[in-house]
Parts: C-alpha cells; sequence; structure tokens
C-alpha cells in the first residue's frame, strides 16, 4: 500500500457516517446499516445498537463481523468505487467503564442527535476491533492489510513500507 491509498483509507473512515455491516443471523448471513465511528486509541470503531435490532443479537451470539464502507458514488464505473471491508471482532462495552464513556463522548462528537438513545437502557455501545482489512483504492488497486498493518496505516498515513501482512 502506498502514502496515497492510506488517504483515501483514512477519508473513508473519517468522513462516511454509515457502513454496511454484515452479520451471522440464524446461520445465514445478514446485512443492515449502522452509523459508526473511529473509537480513540490505536486502531477501533465503534457501533451504538439497540436490542431490538437483530444485529445486535448476532453481534452477542457471533463476534465475528464484517463492517465495509464505501465512497460516494460518482461518475467512476462501480468497480471503480473506494471502499474498504473490515474483518472486526465486536465487542458489548460495560456502561460503568472508562472505555464506554471515551466511546460515548467519541460516538456524540460525530452524532449529536444520538444523545437520547445513550438514555435508553436496550442500546449498547459495541467495539469493533478490526482483525484485517480489504481495501479497494480504484479499479485494479486492491490491499489486503491485517489489523497492525491497519492501525499503523491509520496512524500515519504517509508510512512508506508500512507491512501489510496480506497478499495482494
Amino acid at each position: 500500500m502506498d502514502a496515497d491509498a492510506a488517504r483515501m483509507l483514512r477519508r473513508l473512515l473519517d468522513e462516511r457516517p454509515v457502513a454496511s455491516l454484515g452479520t451471522l443471523h440464524r446461520g445465514e448471513p445478514a446485512v443492515s446499516m449502522v452509523p459508526f465511528v473511529r473509537l480513540p486509541g490505536p486502531c477501533a470503531f465503534g457501533i451504538h445498537v439497540s436490542t431490538l435490532s437483530p444485529h445486535t443479537r448476532d453481534l452477542q451470539d457471533h463476534p465475528r463481523a464484517s463492517l465495509m464502507v464505501m465512497a460516494e458514488p460518482g461518475q467512476d464505473p462501480p468497480q471503480a468505487l473506494p471502499r474498504v471491508t473490515l474483518q472486526v471482532d465486536a465487542r458489548f462495552l460495560a456502561r460503568d467503564g472508562p472505555e464506554y464513556a471515551a466511546g460515548r463522548d467519541a460516538y456524540l462528537a460525530r452524532f449529536p442527535q444520538a444523545a437520547v438513545t445513550f438514555e435508553l437502557s436496550d442500546f449498547s455501545l459495541v467495539r469493533l476491533e478490526p482483525v484485517s482489512a480489504r481495501l479497494v483504492a480504484g479499479f485494479g488497486r486492491a490491499f489486503g492489510l491485517n489489523g497492525t498493518a491497519l492501525a499503523t496505516w491509520l496512524a500515519d498515513p504517509a508510512a512508506e513500507g508500512a507491512p501489510t501482512g496480506l497478499p495482494r
């Protein structure tokens, strides 16, 4: 991966407010839309979910999930649309823990209108920790990253020569 692709990766994850969340639902794949935020720390994302949503129960039953973020469609062919798919492990945060407070603050900084949902007892803050990622930075430009390499590129998009950990 190069610095330009890393900047695209950061833009996708910092500027796009929603992602597609893939979960395992009763043994079948399921996809839903979730607002997400980058959490403070090395490399993690947060979603705020209700127990009324099937994907919340799915994550409780099977914490491995997938999160896809893509650029706004434009003039380019759909195959060239920049996007990143993250394989993540989900962990529900305890309301009385320091990670919860920091996650809530980050989430509300991005989605202030969600403040009311943090008052509801059926909502949970879920930390999504990347295991790997696949970035499509345009037609014919795809990069595989392990979780460590993803964290490196997100921390420093100019990290020339940072390891990918996965073959192209």
